[in-house]
């Protein structure tokens, strides 16, 4: 009773009542495709056996406090409430159920949740696409938390499908940041003296870059950017990529960068040549930016979801990431002939620069201060803004490195999707299993998906030549 009682006087943290506000509303669409057609005549049970046990936000709901601040509050919940079944016509091709899905996902994303029961839902989508023989559909607000959180917990309902006695394998990461700063330890004090003022001034430039993106100054309107009002309310079409991860770590190791540097390479180049194919060769006299997502924790890997509820971990549950501007370089006549991995070498430099900068915590520490002067709703607008005033969002994901199952049913694939954005462009990357998924979310009648999809596919097969001198797997 006393743990029940302490959960109940949870408050939600600043970032989940950023994420719930009047003007925010933002949710995670997590998509698991089966090998086999899906059963899910077990789950009620499954979800109470599986989910609900992960995080006592699953059974919580938001209630407003006695000073107008939010709080978790623990409910009974009635799982026949979040699951969902749709109906459609029977023995259609799997490419007219690509498009059911397709609009389906577009729907419940635009669905509000009901503010009388907890924030999430799953859909089975029991009908064979060209990816799937079926698809779990797992929608979370992202008050309950962020990519890492959610799947970390939604991870821990999986079993590697070659042996269910085992759990995912999940790859570690952050080791080359520590080997970097081991490196940095050993330079000389000249040396030192030079980054500290490099770091003061890019932490003034980018501070002062991130509070005019959340007042003043907007992007250009371009071929990925409509700059429409209430663009976070209307329909849009997703389409996936899929890519080799082993083909990806071979333009990593040519270049010497992280893999995150080669796919927001790939995506900058094949937005470029997609805004030069749809501008007429006039992408040039546009300047788009490129919104980041950068996890703040100090960790080397997922931990359990218990770790991540331990007061005193380095990995939390929650909201920590921060948002990177980071300009799309332009696309000259000699991009695609003569060294194309150059959009891989300025979004290394540029992410590395900005990881770098303190702007992250400064930002952090001047959310903070609106939050105390005017309260939650200001600085969602803020972020708002943000967001708004930015061309495409990119947010990453790390996920299993082998097959994985639910309940012994197989997930062949999987990808995610952040919808509620104010933005008519936002990718998706998710690794699983030696491959790399990119779910691209595009604003309906205004971006051609396909096209799109066909130019960064196009980015890719030219990078990978210039760096490996041989097709692509």
């Amino acid at each position: 009773m006393e743990m029940d009682q302490q959960l109940t006087s949870e408050p939600v943290s600043p970032a989940g009542q950023y994420f719930s506000s009047s003007v925010l509303s933002i949710s995670i669409i997590n998509v698991w495709e089966a090998k086999e057609p899906i059963d899910d005549s077990q789950a009620v049970w499954q979800l109470r056996k599986h989910f609900l046990p992960i995080s006592p936000r699953f059974s919580s709901i938001m209630v407003i406090g006695k000073h107008g601040e939010k709080r978790w509050k623990r409910v009974q919940v009635i799982l026949e409430e979040h699951v969902k079944v749709p109906v459609f016509p029977i023995g259609l091709t799997p490419n007219l159920y690509d498009e059911h899905l397709e609009n389906y996902i577009s729907v419940i994303a635009m669905e509000p949740f009901p503010q009388n029961r907890p924030l999430w839902e799953i859909h089975f989508f029991k009908y064979p696409t060209s990816n799937a023989a079926g698809n779990w559909i797992f929608k979370l607000h992202h008050s309950l938390g962020d990519g890492f959180s959610l799947m970390g917990a939604l991870l821990s309902c999986l079993k590697r499908a070659d042996d269910p006695s085992l759990p995912p394998t999940l790859p570690s990461f952050g080791l080359n940041a520590r080997r970097r700063n081991i490196e940095n330890q050993r330079n000389s004090l000249l040396s030192t003296v030079s980054k500290f003022f490099s770091l003061a001034s890019n932490t003034i430039s980018d501070i002062f870059e991130s509070i005019t993106k959340s007042t003043l100054i907007k992007d250009d309107q371009s071929p990925i950017w409509s700059g429409n009002d209430g663009v976070e309310f209307s329909p849009f079409t997703t389409t996936t990529i899929t890519f080799s991860l082993h083909d990806i770590k071979q333009i990593k190791s040519s270049l010497n960068v992280t893999i995150n540097d080669v796919i927001t390479g790939i995506i900058f180049f094949g937005s470029r040549l997609y805004m030069e194919e749809v501008s007429k060769g006039k992408s040039n006299k546009i300047d788009p930016t490129a919104l980041v997502l950068l996890n703040t924790r100090m960790i080397r890997s997922y931990e359990s979801v218990q770790e991540m509820l331990r007061p005193d971990t380095d990995a939390p549950w929650g909201n920590l990431f921060a948002f990177l501007h980071v300009p799309l370089p332009k696309l000259s006549d000699t991009d695609i002939s003569s060294d194309p991995l150059e959009f891989i070498r300025e979004a290394h430099k540029t992410i590395k620069r900005k990881r770098r900068s303190a702007a992250v915590y400064f930002m952090g520490c001047f959310y903070e201060i609106i939050r105390k002067v005017r309260g939650y709703e200001a600085v969602a607008k803020l972020i708002y803004r943000t967001i708004k005033n930015s061309s495409m969002g990119i947010s990453n994901i790390i996920g299993p490195m082998e097959q994985v199952a639910f309940e012994n049913q197989t997930i062949k694939g999987m990808y995610f999707i952040v919808v509620g954005v104010p933005q008519s462009l936002s990718i998706g990357i998710l690794s699983y299993n030696e491959s790399l998924r990119l779910a691209v979310t595009a604003e309906k009648n205004f971006i051609d998906a396909q096209k799109f999809k066909a130019s960064v596919v196009n980015a890719f097969e030219i990078m990978f030549k210039a760096a490996c001198k041989h097709p692509p797997s």
